[in-house]
């Protein structure tokens, strides 16, 4: 898998990773009825860096963003949101896509990557944070209102990017 920048040829192909997520109700806050154009803007418009996965066929396979997780005095703290397409689940381009993303975020200058709302159903996410360095700090109760579950915990995940004190 390839992993590079998103270009604006590639949003079909990204839509169409991203709506059954959404649609689905289950990891995502997005309204399940969102259309294609709050979807780009929300994935695309307010990231400061989106990337693609790219397989060999050229399939677009996972994605991810990186936006700063607060303004001014809390900007130097990255978010990331991931995508990984189902038909390529537990292959381990999750992961792949979490280590580039925590090279990209060190590179743009970020000093920890926090998680905000990990829904707690959400187990195979959990784990290929916590395997990639992530530590749950919180538990928000009830905080995420699924689809198919009702209301469900949300768990707040946070790992440091540079050496010396926590942000």
């Amino acid at each position: 898998m390839q992993i590079r920048p998103f270009e604006a040829t590639d949003w079909p192909l990204l839509w169409a990773l991203l709506e059954p997520v959404f649609r689905a109700g289950e990891t995502f806050p997005h309204d399940p009825a969102i259309s294609e154009a709050e979807a780009q803007l929300a994935w695309v418009e307010q990231s400061q860096a989106v990337m693609v996965g790219v397989d060999a066929a050229g399939a677009v396979v996972g994605t991810y963003y990186l936006r700063p997780n607060s303004l001014a005095l809390g900007a130097h703290v990255v978010n990331a949101g991931y995508v990984v397409a189902e038909q390529t689940r537990r292959l381990g381009i999750g992961s792949r896509l979490c280590q580039h993303s925590l090279q990209a975020a060190r590179r743009l200058g970020f000093r920890a990557m926090q998680f905000n709302l990990v829904v707690s159903t959400n187990t195979a996410g959990i784990r290929c944070w916590q395997r990639n360095g992530f530590q749950v700090v919180g538990t928000l109760p009830g905080a995420f209102r699924h689809r198919r579950l009702g209301y469900v915990d949300a768990l707040v995940m946070v790992q440091g990017l540079v050496e010396g004190p926590k942000p």
